[in-house]
């Protein structure tokens, strides 16, 4: 199978991801999203942008990971990288809990948008565990294969880069990331930004300067967490 021409990922991502393409899970996966769409049912993100943080954040580029669990399933909300909505769409609570911290750690007034795409332009990995959902029903499509999918990610990244920065969130992300090596990375673990968890620990974390202080040491540059106005951002059109 020409998996290359068949799957537009970033080939950076191919290579490390193209067995997954190839096993009965992606297939049953594959099938699974094609009868749903059949049955009229409507299904996030557009299929253009399934893929955005892996085609947005190319593998030997990744210096940051945040993982998220869902894609939102709102009209419009959803664009492939998580806790992030395209310009124009109202900022959810979790995002606005993020932007209050950014600010609590590096004075860096919220943007006013809740597009992430300069974030994962610099080398941020904004990855969801599930890649799809059903509209109106969060996590209608937990336990169907994306899981394996972005497990098998998150353990390439963590064996076979060193000096990572990993984002953990809430209880779901922190199990996910049982695989690394906190030898090798920097573990960032937090109760999620959530308004019903943020205040158990989430606010005081300075994850945003914990980040580029850890970059910095290690040679690399620092994330500018900053995000353009919204009409100066250029809207993605990521094929799949």
């Amino acid at each position: 199978m020409d998996t290359e021409h068949k799957i537009k990922i970033h080939p950076s991502w191919l290579k490390v991801l193209e067995d997954e393409f190839r096993k009965p899970y992606m297939a049953e996966l594959r099938e699974f999203l094609r009868l749903e769409k059949q049955a009229g049912k409507r299904i996030y993100p557009p299929g253009p942008q399934i893929f955005n943080a892996f085609n947005s954040t190319p593998f030997d580029r990744v210096k940051v990971v945040i993982l998220g669990q869902d894609p939102y399933h709102g009209v419009g909300q959803a664009h492939g990288l998580c806790f992030s909505v395209m310009p124009g769409v109202r900022i959810p609570p979790s995002l606005q809990n993020i932007y209050k911290e950014l600010h609590s750690d590096l004075g860096i007034a919220p943007a006013r948008h809740g597009c992430l795409q300069p974030w994962a332009e610099q080398g941020v990995l904004l990855l969801n565990a599930t890649l799809t959902v059903e509209d109106s029903r969060a996590g209608a499509h937990q336990g169907r294969g994306w899981e394996q999918f972005t497990d098998t990610a998150i353990g390439a990244l963590a064996e076979q880069r060193e000096g990572l920065v990993f984002i953990l969130w809430g209880s779901y992300a922190q199990k996910k990331g049982a695989v690394i090596d906190r030898s090798r990375h920097l573990v960032l673990s937090a109760p999620h930004p959530s308004p019903l968890s943020a205040n158990r620990g989430f606010f005081g974390t300075r994850p945003f300067s914990s980040a580029n202080d850890w970059l910095l040491q290690h040679g690399q540059q620092a994330i500018e967490w900053a995000l353009p106005e919204a009409a100066a951002l250029r809207r993605v059109a990521v094929e799949v």
